[in-house]
């Protein structure tokens, strides 16, 4: 048995912290609003993320946070992206070296183009960090429904103790040296997700939604290898697999965001009608920043940032990407003749 902190308690956290305590671990959920930390503890539910789901009775509920970080095997910072810094800096003072942390957040960080490891490391640089990520809605995962997913660490050690704390029978999880790669898949398909939610919201079809995918994971594939990233991984569950899931469910934040936007409304309606953070709302300027930084082509992310930010209707967009300059599709494929 293992002890282990969720320092975040929205629906993915919830989610995890169910299936640890599932998996026999002593687990401890922290969040920084009073209002979801009582709503657990009286409720033993997160109504407002994760209706019909109870926790276990196991689950410790705590509002104290050097109390949920005190002699835990891993803290898992299940925050979203824009409160992963200030998470970090909040727990500082409590974190002993070599403590194990494992983000299950996606994003990247304005300003600083920082993945989330990276802002952790940043932060607390005497720690082991690794990343867990791949297709996984909570609303699924929380349920029991079988799922896969990747974790990645500096170490096989590491990545090794982590697979084992969340591994079960319906929850199946790899191993990968590649964190770089993970992060930035799971980070960057949610901008595409807020596309293919575009699409949905214009009605266009199966075809146009197929071909915005199959892009979609180019442009997170040349990125994400110029920042050292490895096309395996590009090729797996937290690329292809991730951007599948969040292009098609109606679980993905990303894609109702997308489609609300599609059918007409404006980023701040959509916004307030989804009621959640949106991350790819989060990370389409940092995505651009980091494709104009290293010089990578991201005609995608380009547009949606169009449509975001700069009042660009989305069919304009569409026929935008439609009619640029015509290209092979891989520059790396040789002719025969």
């Amino acid at each position: 048995m293992r002890n282990v902190t969720f320092l975040g308690a929205g629906s993915w956290g919830t989610a995890l912290a169910i299936l640890c305590a599932n998996n026999g671990h002593k687990v401890t959920i922290w969040s920084a609003v009073e209002s979801e930390l009582e709503m657990l503890r009286v409720n033993r539910e997160h109504k407002d993320r994760l209706p019909g789901v109870i926790l276990p009775d196991s689950i410790e509920i705590e509002g104290d946070i050097e109390k949920a970080c005190e002699n835990r095997d891993i803290l898992v910072f299940s925050v979203a992206s824009p409160f992963v810094r200030a998470t970090a800096e909040r727990i500082k003072p409590f974190v002993k070296k070599g403590q194990m942390i494992v983000n299950v957040a996606k994003g990247i960080e304005d300003g600083t183009l920082m993945t989330l490891c990276e802002i952790i490391e940043d932060v607390l640089p005497d720690t082991d960090v690794a990343v867990l990520s791949g297709p996984s809605h909570a609303e699924e995962v929380s349920k029991g429904v079988p799922t896969t997913v990747v974790v990645g660490a500096h170490s096989e050690k590491t990545a090794t103790f982590v697979q084992d704390v969340f591994m079960a029978s319906n929850f199946r999880v790899y191993t990968s040296p590649d964190m770089i790669g993970i992060e930035l898949g799971g980070s960057l398909k949610n901008v595409i997700a807020l596309a293919a939610g575009i699409l949905d919201g214009m009605n266009m079809g199966d075809n146009t939604k197929a071909a915005l995918m199959t892009r979609g994971i180019a442009e997170i594939s040349r990125l994400g290898m110029e920042l050292g990233g490895q096309i395996e991984t590009f090729s797996g569950l937290s690329g292809i697999g991730d951007l599948i899931v969040t292009c098609t469910s109606t679980h993905s934040r990303n894609h109702n965001c997308g489609y609300l936007l599609g059918q007409g409304k404006t980023l701040e309606e959509a916004k307030k009608e989804i009621n959640q953070v949106v991350e790819g709302v989060n990370t389409a300027q940092a995505a651009m920043n980091l494709a104009n930084k290293h010089h990578v082509t991201m005609p995608i992310v380009e547009q949606i940032n169009a449509i975001l930010f700069e009042n660009k209707s989305t069919k304009q967009a569409m026929y935008d990407l439609l009619e640029r300059d015509k290209v092979v599709e891989y520059k790396s494929l040789k002719w025969d003749r």
